[in-house]
């Protein structure tokens, strides 16, 4: 019994933190963002992207979704969207290369649900690229990505 009792005890921490992803990746040309954990896809979500949605991201008020790798550096659940997860966007390469422009890179960039209040309007909005170079989801959605991704996660954005 005590054998038993004690795997039991080593196995909860590995089966609560199994649907936790390590990276997110965005794939821009299929509007589609994937969870992964030690390379196993765990779920994928449409998304919405920038209004200018192909490229990198040049500079603030470009619209554009920027592509690189990133991580999730901070968690809001009292955003003016339903939820956020903000990404770790500009680099200093990105600053580097808005700088050499002369323009700012710009910030701010979020995976995020809803404007709040605008949830029931995602079955039309999700179908068009509406943000300003963040990546939206329906609300549904936006849980569980919330539920399944910790600060720290890597992303990767690519076209």
């Amino acid at each position: 019994m005590k054998k038993s009792a004690a795997l039991l005890l080593l196995t909860i921490p590995a089966l609560s933190h199994a649907g936790f992803a390590d990276l997110i990746t965005i794939s821009k040309s299929e509007k589609l963002l994937t969870l992964q954990s030690h390379g196993k896809v765990l779920a994928s979500y449409p998304v919405a992207l920038g209004r200018n949605p192909t490229g990198h991201k040049e500079g603030e008020g470009d619209n554009r979704t920027p592509e690189g790798l990133y991580a999730i550096d901070a968690k809001n659940e009292n955003s003016s969207y339903f939820k956020s997860l903000h990404i770790s966007y500009p680099n200093s390469t990105d600053i580097d290369q808005a700088r050499a422009k002369g323009v700012a890179a710009g910030s701010d960039i979020m995976i995020h649900g809803q404007k709040n209040g605008f949830g029931w309007a995602a079955f039309i909005v999700q179908h068009f690229n509406w943000t300003r170079g963040c990546i939206a989801l329906a609300n549904d959605d936006m849980e569980k990505v919330w539920q399944s991704v910790n600060v720290g996660t890597k992303i990767q954005i690519k076209r």
